[in-house]
């Protein structure tokens, strides 16, 4: 009688927490889990125009732009500090001439540089540090022989330079294309390794989500293999309408697995619908033996965590606990809220400490396939525990970062 009495303040319990789960999100027939809600940005009064201009974006996205923008910026400020200096020291109007004519010459210098930068900055480093500094001296003599021709031109029109005069500006004009030429493999080594880091960063990102598709898809064949055999069973048995049931909660189940991305992350009242879905199927193999619990905190329910990540724990729990045991067993999945964490245990009472023992040499895919899949999605800080319980059997003991955000991580 008093056993009697317990399980049913357990089952009451049980059917509270479900109910508490039922009214806080409503299970819709459809599993689809949410979609993904779409970014919007605020651009504000002054969006249009910065858009007009394509300033709402990032600056480099558009590196023909940035190149024109940089350059065309760089030498009207060189124009700009001549000029000012010229006038300064009371050089004349001419001198804005002679300065006009300097910063056309090293604007299409720098077009010419570039243009061949683009071919060198492919090449091994070498030679592209040899074909650089060639290109530079060479430019820089050119520059000079300009420059010195226009300031006896329009500056100082009685000056006759001639033969090696000619280069009296070339370390000046040489300081300023080496920098120029410094400041453009600077930008473009920067941009260069901004990609490669990008590349490398989808590359783990797919690799990651690679892993945890197959840790996903680990468990579809394990549980498939013991509820087909149990459907063959009824069959065999001519209990067709249980077998029937059966499969109609089956491909339920399935289609949730299907819709569902394999490295999807759902709320964890997303999660308690699946496995209510997969205990209805076990329900339909061992009746009354099996006995689950569900008592979970109302502001845990939107936490988000990789889906099917508690299927195996529950499947583990009915493996050594249920199945053993003639009278069944006692499942209990709890959750609380934890400071920054959800701690969410899933623990059963066992048939004694064998029991436990197998439970905790498990080489199958169930606990082992958790780990992975947390290290995957967290990291490998987070709480993973597994233990002898004060109820004679097993328990598993997660503790996730409680993250509720509504976007899909890989």
């Amino acid at each position: 009688m008093a056993t009697d009495a317990v399980r049913a303040n357990d089952g009451a319990r049980s059917s509270d927490g479900a109910r508490l789960i039922e009214a806080a999100v409503p299970l819709t027939d459809s599993l689809t889990p949410p979609p993904r809600q779409s970014a919007r940005r605020s651009k504000g009064p002054a969006g249009p125009i910065l858009e007009g201009v394509k300033l709402d974006q990032p600056f480099f996205n558009d590196k023909n732009r940035a190149f024109w923008v940089l350059q065309s910026a760089g030498w009207t400020g060189y124009f700009i500090l001549r000029s000012l200096s010229g006038i300064a020291n009371s050089m004349g109007l001419m001198f804005l001439v002679h300065t006009l004519l300097l910063t056309a010459t090293g604007y299409s210098l720098t077009l010419l540089m570039g243009s061949l930068y683009r071919r060198l900055i492919t090449m091994r480093s070498i030679y592209t540090a040899t074909l650089s500094l060639a290109t530079v001296i060479l430019a820089s003599g050119a520059f000079s022989f300009i420059e010195t021709w226009s300031n006896a031109t329009f500056v100082r029109p009685d000056a006759r330079p001639a033969g090696i005069e000619y280069l009296g500006a070339i370390l000046l004009d040489f300081a300023l294309l080496a920098a120029w030429s410094a400041l453009y493999y600077g930008i473009n080594y920067y941009l260069l390794l901004e990609e490669e880091i990008e590349q490398r960063e989808a590359m783990a990102s797919q690799a990651s989500s690679a892993q945890l598709a197959m840790l996903r898809y680990q468990l579809n064949p394990h549980f498939l293999f013991n509820t087909l055999n149990s459907i063959s069973t009824l069959v065999l048995l001519r209990q067709t309408e249980r077998a029937n049931a059966m499969l109609a909660r089956l491909s339920s189940f399935l289609r949730y697995t299907l819709v569902n991305e394999p490295t999807a992350m759902v709320t964890l009242a997303q999660e308690v619908e699946t496995l209510k879905l997969y205990l209805e199927i076990e329900k339909m193999r061992f009746e009354d033996r099996l006995r689950p619990h569900f008592r979970i905190d109302a502001e845990t329910i939107g936490a988000r965590l990789p889906s099917l990540l508690l299927q195996p724990l529950m499947e583990n729990a009915i493996k050594y606990a249920v199945t053993p045991s003639e009278d069944g067993a006692d499942i209990w999945l709890t959750a609380s809220h934890e400071g920054s964490s959800v701690r969410i245990e899933v623990a059963d009472s066992g048939v004694g400490a064998n029991a436990v023992h197998s439970a905790m040499e498990s080489t199958g895919v169930g606990l082992a396939n958790i780990r992975d899949r947390l290290a995957q999605a967290y990291g490998a800080g987070v709480g993973f525990t597994s233990r002898a319980n004060d109820k004679g059997g097993f328990s598993v003991i997660i503790e996730i970062p409680y993250d509720t955000d509504m976007r899909d991580r890989p």
